[in-house]
């Protein structure tokens, strides 16, 4: 059975290995597999929840190869398609000198020309869907319009077969040829939403407000809100509580990942605890403290996907914490 449905990208994330430089001055390059939904998706496994990847990869070596990894890692893929011509995506990632990445294009293509823009809603795997507990989702493959047919298509068969809907925003201009197409897009998920998580920016582009509960109002049905702000506070609500919690310090060498690791870890303690079992403060509070550790701990190593921690790790980083 797999529990999480990850629908979205995979990439490569080339890595800039000399930390405060510009592009035009970076001489070496590492590739760390990625993609914010291909990222999920590993982590979960890692923390012992079933998941599969859901998207469009081409037919050259990256794309093989990072195939290969998800089906070494443990996730389902059944749901992967293979363009025959468009290649699997590359993004150049800078680093500053505290760890922080800047996202610096896609070398000599357009971000329209590349594999997870053509994902075919007419082959999404329907019995994957037939056993999911979750569907997670980000916003990026709303940029291009046969992916986006398809992620709407995943959301119909998500509301179709009862599955929980997690979007994480994970705003990022540079995958948009016009983005002042994107907040019309966003605000078409709301609908099909059940939980949602925001960095700090993202929360005041969408809702002009940084507050989990005072978003949770202006989307009625929605159950959880979480709004992460790099190293600072993370607001959260979650089944009627609400609060915040502060991050934990750790040494950070590499910041890719972290976000989608924390949404691994909370979607980890809503399969693994049932969302029944969040009927007070504290419950909810310990979930979202080890989410916080899943995303904290990602940023000790570099590499969104090699970095991700098990559920062990987590476990025994808490209880030094503690």
């Amino acid at each position: 059975m797999t529990q999480v449905l990850c629908l979205g990208e995979i990439l490569y994330d080339c890595l800039a290995q000399e930390a405060g430089k510009p592009i035009e001055s970076v001489k070496n390059w590492i590739a760390y597999p990625g993609g914010a939904p291909a990222n999920v998706a590993t982590a979960l496994v890692k923390l012992g929840t079933s998941s599969g990847f859901i998207g469009c990869i081409g037919k050259d070596e990256a794309g093989q190869s990072l195939k290969q990894l998800l089906l070494e890692t443990g996730v389902n893929c059944q749901g992967i398609q293979e363009h025959p011509n468009a290649p699997t995506r590359q993004v150049y990632v800078l680093r500053s000198r505290d760890g922080d990445r800047e996202f610096a294009g896609f070398g000599n293509h357009r971000p329209d020309q590349f594999a997870d823009a053509f994902l075919q809603a007419d082959q999404l795997p329907i019995p994957l869907f037939e056993q999911a507990q979750f569907l997670v989702i980000g916003t990026l493959e709303l940029a291009y319009p046969t992916t986006r047919r398809a992620v709407f298509r995943a959301l119909e068969l998500a509301n179709t077969y009862n599955i929980k809907v997690l979007v994480d925003v994970n705003w990022r201009p540079m995958f948009w040829h016009h983005p002042e197409e994107a907040i019309p897009l966003i605000k078409q998920l709301w609908q099909f939403v059940d939980f949602v998580k925001f960095s700090r920016e993202e929360a005041q582009w969408l809702f002009n407000t940084a507050e989990s509960g005072a978003i949770a109002h202006q989307l009625s049905s929605i159950e959880g809100v979480f709004v992460t702000d790099g190293g600072e506070t993370i607001s959260y609500y979650l089944n009627d509580f609400e609060g915040k919690i502060p991050t934990f310090a750790v040494s950070v060498e590499d910041t890719t990942g972290a976000g989608d690791s924390f949404v691994a870890g909370l979607v980890h303690q809503l399969c693994q605890k049932g969302l029944n079992n969040f009927s007070n403060a504290h419950s909810v509070k310990e979930s979202i403290i080890y989410a916080s550790a899943v995303g904290g701990l990602t940023t000790t190593r570099s590499g969104a996907i090699a970095a991700q921690p098990t559920d062990s790790e987590v476990k025994q980083f808490l209880k030094s914490q503690n």
